[in-house]
């Protein structure tokens, strides 16, 4: 074991390595110098570990203050992604339903009230929100919510931009800062990663540990969250992925609003500004509202949404032929069920039952 070498100065030892090993080395240099050298390690660490600049990496020429300012700067740097205007913008198709003007009073009222949409998938969950911000001249941070999201995605990190390590807020933050409205989208796919989130639902801001900074809520943020289920799973299995959500993080949103499909009326109306024409409309809203009968009656599995719908008017502009639009919209189903559906659709339809024959 070597003891200290009190003629071991500072001076004396960094001239050694620079010598032997330029102005960088590693830590298995050091050891090697110690070696041949007959000093300790210690003595050694004592003297060179201010210039320590990662692990097991040591410059000559660069001491810990440098480093240490240079990570502050990293933190100070400007956001990777230059700012945009966040508004969504208006369109003209949307339709009013449902809880939209509930929903439009809590984002206009500037109020954080944390709101939780639930309902079956393609009823207009989503592009409600985004059509109330747009009305309102309100900005809108998306964030789409998976199993694999975590603190980082959602909060922020470090990014390498143009060569450099700089904080980069993730889409939270960005939401806190600017007074924007946050919106989580499919949020009951989430795991348990999504607590880092508490805070924020209670409207107390966000302390950053990894820069050592506290974001409070810039006026007007709140935060609305979107699901298939009310975030106690699916208990018919049919939304695949979504999960048990934490009872503590649930009740951090004080209301919830459930959205069905939209009224017969509404819907038609949904189709005529998504181009239809008016017989096509009006048969595609009965045979979809026989279908969603059926199916809360629990005599099939599958349903016909709004979104799909208006998939079909959109296959129909394409192909001006009524049941390819329909069959092509419908071919994710299993062959019996789209057979059903067919089947259903011409007694809708009267004039397509000799196309449809012929087809056979």
């Amino acid at each position: 074991m070597f003891t200290a070498n009190p003629k071991m100065t500072e001076d004396k030892i960094v001239n050694d390595l620079k010598n032997l090993f330029g102005k960088e080395f590693t830590y298995a240099d050091v050891k090697g110098y110690c070696r041949s050298h007959g000093v300790s390690e210690s003595t050694v660490m004592k003297r060179v570990g201010k210039y320590r600049v990662g692990k097991g990496r040591y410059n000559l020429e660069v001491k810990v203050r440098e480093v240490v300012e240079k990570i502050e700067k990293a933190y100070e740097a400007a956001p990777a992604a230059p700012a945009v205007n966040l508004v969504p913008g208006k369109d003209d198709r949307f339709v009013s339903f449902g809880n939209f003007p509930t929903l439009k009073k809590i984002i206009k009222s500037g109020i954080f009230y944390p709101s939780f949409i639930t309902g079956l998938s393609g009823n207009g969950k989503t592009f409600g929100v985004e059509q109330a911000c747009a009305q309102l001249n309100r900005e809108l941070v998306r964030v789409n919510i998976t199993i694999e999201t975590d603190e980082d995605d959602l909060i922020g990190g470090f990014r390498l931009v143009n060569g450099d390590t700089v904080w980069h807020n993730g889409p939270v933050i960005e939401a806190l800062q600017r007074g924007a409205i946050l919106l989580l989208d499919e949020i009951d796919l989430a795991s348990n990663k999504i607590l880092c989130l508490q805070s924020i639902l209670e409207g107390k801001g966000v302390f950053l540990k990894k820069i050592g900074k506290y974001v409070k809520p810039a006026a007007g943020f709140t935060v609305i969250a979107t699901a298939n289920t009310k975030g106690k799973g699916s208990d018919d299995g049919r939304f695949v992925g979504t999960n048990v959500l934490n009872e503590a993080f649930l009740e951090r949103f004080p209301i919830t609003f459930e959205q069905d499909y939209p009224a017969p009326t509404t819907e038609t109306r949904i189709l005529l500004n998504n181009g239809c024409d008016a017989e096509f409309a009006d048969n595609l809203v009965k045979w979809a509202g026989v279908i969603r009968k059926t199916f809360f009656d629990g005599g099939v599995d599958e349903v016909i949404t709004t979104r799909r719908l208006v998939h079909i008017v959109e296959a129909y502009s394409i192909f001006q032929n009524r049941l390819k639009a329909i069959t092509n919209c419908i071919n994710r189903f299993d062959d019996d069920t789209k057979q059903s559906f067919l089947d259903l659709y011409t007694k809708v339809d009267e004039k397509e039952i000799e196309e449809y024959n012929e087809g056979e």
